[in-house]
């Protein structure tokens, strides 16, 4: 399980990096794409050719995703195909606005809110990969429970288990789950800054 969560965690962080650093590039080439396609000179299965890969390295990445909150014992199967079923269609939605034209949100912008989002998934990620290791007696607890905060908002609540699976919310962490999520952001928020920043 600590295995297919540390995988996760580097699949999103190499991710992140790959995004800040040829994001742009990678869309620019698209709407070439996708104006030689309309323009004639190239065929119409380019353009659902560069979709398909696209869709199936992001497809890749959701495959492991829920694998490694399966394996976890995170969710029931029937938990996991209606929180998938349902972000499937708050996506297809969201897509359907920005195509239409309904929301106006600079990609500069949405870029940098989904960047963090997915530095804060990956150190979640790999605060459960540490407890795990933890359980497993493969590394120290370096203090288990460091606070309790179960009072307040727990993580049997559904804002608690929101919060759990996107930003790794732990109501009782131990000392080397802390380490683990702090080096996690840090890490790959460093990486993220220093590779996306324009060259001089």
């Amino acid at each position: 399980n600590a295995i297919v969560l540390f995988l996760a965690v580097l699949m999103l962080g190499w991710h992140c990096v790959w995004m800040s650093r040829h994001g742009r590039e990678a869309a620019q080439q698209m709407s070439a794409v996708g104006r030689a396609v309309a323009e004639g000179s190239r065929p119409l299965y380019a353009l659902s050719l560069v979709i398909a890969l696209a869709v199936l390295r992001e497809g890749s990445e959701v495959v492991l995703f829920l694998y490694g909150f399966a394996a976890g014992g995170q969710a029931s199967l029937g938990a996991l195909a209606l929180g998938s079923g349902i972000g499937l269609c708050g996506g297809a939605l969201l897509g359907m606005a920005i195509y239409l034209g309904l929301l106006r949100v600079p990609m500069r912008h949405l870029f940098a809110v989904t960047t963090w989002m997915i530095i804060l998934l990956a150190a979640g990620m790999a605060a459960q990969g540490a407890a795990f290791l933890v359980r497993a007696d493969l590394l120290p607890a370096l203090g288990k429970g460091l606070w309790d905060t179960s009072d307040i908002l727990s993580e049997k609540q559904v804002i608690g288990q929101i919060l759990h699976v996107l930003v790794g919310y732990d109501s009782r962490p131990s000392g080397i789950q802390i380490v683990f999520y702090l080096a996690t952001i840090g890490v790959i928020g460093f990486l993220t800054w220093r590779l996306g920043s324009p060259a001089a």
